[in-house]
């Protein structure tokens, strides 16, 4: 395999002039888009496209290492693909593509596999937490699962990757081995920088129904998020059902009231009223006329 990574013939057309950062990031086909997906991913990729080269993956390997059917997996590919379009993505100034379309993730991937400790997976947090989830389909794809991602990243020598906290350790690695690469064999790979969104709130949308987890599209309860392609009647209806808590009045406290501010996080995302203003209008009147106006915000906004 050569050593040039993927993305640089892509960048030495422009190395005369002063070259833009480039950035990687990608989402899994394996359900539809959320609203979280959207906040807290898609809407910083529209901005970026102005000043970094963007590489925008759909990562249906990443989507394997639970069972999909093949032909549900490309049907959802090019779905995800039309709605990064649909959202913004621009194709004329993105690079946009499927994962398994380029060899050389998988390629790479086994190269770094051979130099990276089989403890240092072993440890990782989301192994842990998905192994627990799938017991009975528990692969070696979810133990190297962080290492197929080190490859996504260095194969096109990122400068700057968007994480969220759930997956700032596997960009750790992705450091760990870019640098041991780097030391074993020559100077070959960029090592990358987490990019962190300056708007914090609105970058972890959690469950409706389980506010203290991520909102996730494999979730098995359909009220526990929303997505994009949800009609308004469905929208409306899940943060109608959205679990809050037993207090009278809304109020921002993630830590002890994690509903409720997670419902004043999204209102504040798609309207960008502060919790302060949030908190003060609807002092006394309870959940209902703050769910209902949620549901309205989030309809006008999709």
């Amino acid at each position: 395999m050569s050593s040039e990574s993927a993305g640089s013939e892509t960048r030495n057309v422009g190395e005369a002039t002063a070259r833009k950062p480039v950035i990687l990031s990608g989402i899994q086909p394996s359900g539809s888009l959320m609203l979280g997906h959207y906040i807290g991913a898609i809407r910083n990729w529209k901005l970026l496209q102005e000043t970094h080269d963007c590489f925008f993956m759909l990562v249906d390997m990443h989507a394997i290492t639970v069972f999909q059917k093949p032909a549900d997996l490309r049907k959802r590919s090019l779905e995800l693909l039309a709605l990064y379009i649909a959202c913004g993505i621009d194709p004329e100034r993105s690079t946009l593509f499927v994962q398994s379309h380029v060899p050389m993730h998988a390629e790479l991937a086994w190269v770094l596999t051979c130099i990276t400790p089989l403890g240092q997976l072993q440890r990782m947090t989301q192994f842990k937490d998905k192994s627990r989830k799938h017991e009975k389909n528990l692969n070696a794809g979810l133990l190297a699962y962080p290492v197929l991602m080190a490859a996504d990243i260095l194969l096109y020598n990122a400068d700057k990757v968007p994480v969220g906290d759930d997956q700032k350790q596997h960009l750790e690695l992705t450091r760990d081995l870019a640098i041991r690469f780097n030391s074993l064999y020559s100077d070959t790979f960029t090592v990358p920088e987490p990019w962190i969104a300056a708007r914090a709130e609105g970058a972890r949308i959690m469950s409706l129904q389980d506010p203290t987890s991520k909102m996730s599209k494999s979730d098995t309860d359909a009220d526990a998020s929303l997505l994009l392609l949800d009609p308004p009647a469905v929208i409306r209806n899940k943060l109608k059902r959205a679990v809050t808590d037993s207090e009278t009045s809304i109020g921002y406290d993630p830590e002890n009231r994690p509903g409720v501010s997670n419902l004043m996080t999204i209102l504040k995302a798609v309207t960008g009223e502060s919790f302060e203003s949030q908190t003060e209008r609807f002092a006394g009147k309870g959940y209902g006329p703050f769910k209902a106006e949620l549901g309205e915000a989030v309809v006008a906004w999709l």
